[in-house]
């Protein structure tokens, strides 16, 4: 896939990314003290959708598009509040023209001791991301590979924290790399709540991705995926999945609420899914 991200911002996958990111951060503000977001691979933070880039692909109108037009059940309203509330901001005269990446939705949901470290590594959208940013002292952005903020950022200073590792997928191994890089980061801040994207498409090695996860032997890691159609018929993205470690223990309830409506209201075929289950609980094992 063209992984510019202008290509792909407010898709389907986005939504299920974003919505679980914005609980998360609300969460996280259910106690006083500051928490740092630190998000590995940041784009540009916020994405033009009347650009020739995302009118090229138009998928955010089957993503945040069809989103915002549903008519949602209470309760799942209610968990989407936070996220939606966002985008809506961004766009008070109606419609969605602007749409937040995952730096500027969590900006704009912190308190004033919240703290946001953003890296990117490619320089366009470094200057971009940087110059969003500007004199926002909640907000440090690093031109950087992402990858190498899970040894050299952590843990952050508030010694609470949100690890959001988006990466392109751009080169082979990339499910390798994110069972490697939370290994090392773990090790180095087992405290922090992760939340790790990985896409779903023909041929992606799912299976493997997740028993190599589970043997890990970190406690309380959650899996969610949302499928939007069947990957029979296309070699490109049919669905995504989040792996969430120290999800809040309330998590796990809101997204079996919210996801199958997500999933109907997504859905491009009838072969739409979705799923949320731990890849390990609570306990881990112990060697003898």
């Amino acid at each position: 896939m063209n992984y510019r991200h202008i290509y792909h911002a407010g898709n389907f996958a986005d939504v299920l990314k974003h919505a679980v990111l914005a609980r998360l951060v609300r969460y996280a503000q259910n106690k006083d003290k500051a928490f740092r977001v630190l998000d590995t691979h940041a784009g540009i933070g916020l994405y033009d959708l009347s650009s020739e880039e995302a009118q090229k692909t138009g998928e955010w109108v089957d993503g945040i598009g069809r989103l915002m037009e549903a008519e949602l059940p209470e309760d799942v309203a209610e968990i989407l509040e936070p996220y939606l509330t966002a985008v809506k901001t961004l766009n008070p005269a109606g419609g969605i023209k602007l749409y937040p990446g995952s730096p500027k939705l969590a900006r704009m949901l912190f308190r004033p001791q919240d703290r946001l470290s953003a890296m990117e590594l490619h320089p366009e959208d470094f200057n971009r991301l940087h110059n969003l940013f500007e004199g926002d002292f909640q907000a440090r952005v690093t031109e950087l590979d992402g990858w190498l903020a899970l040894g050299a950022h952590l843990p952050p200073k508030e010694k609470r924290g949100i690890v959001l590792v988006d990466p392109p997928f751009e080169e082979n191994g990339e499910y390798e790399r994110l069972v490697s890089g939370l290994a090392h980061a773990w090790k180095r801040f087992a405290g922090g709540t992760y939340c790790l994207w990985y896409p779903i498409k023909k041929g992606a090695p799912i299976k493997a991705f997740h028993d190599q996860l589970q043997a890990l032997n970190i406690p309380k890691m959650l899996c969610a995926e949302l499928s939007v159609k069947s990957d029979r018929e296309t070699t490109g993205l049919s669905g995504s999945g989040l792996i969430i470690v120290n999800p809040p223990f309330t998590l796990k309830d809101e997204l079996h609420v919210m996801l199958p409506v997500i999933k109907t209201i997504l859905a491009q075929d009838r072969f739409a899914s979705q799923r949320a289950f731990w890849i390990r609980g609570e306990s881990v094992d112990i060697p003898a």
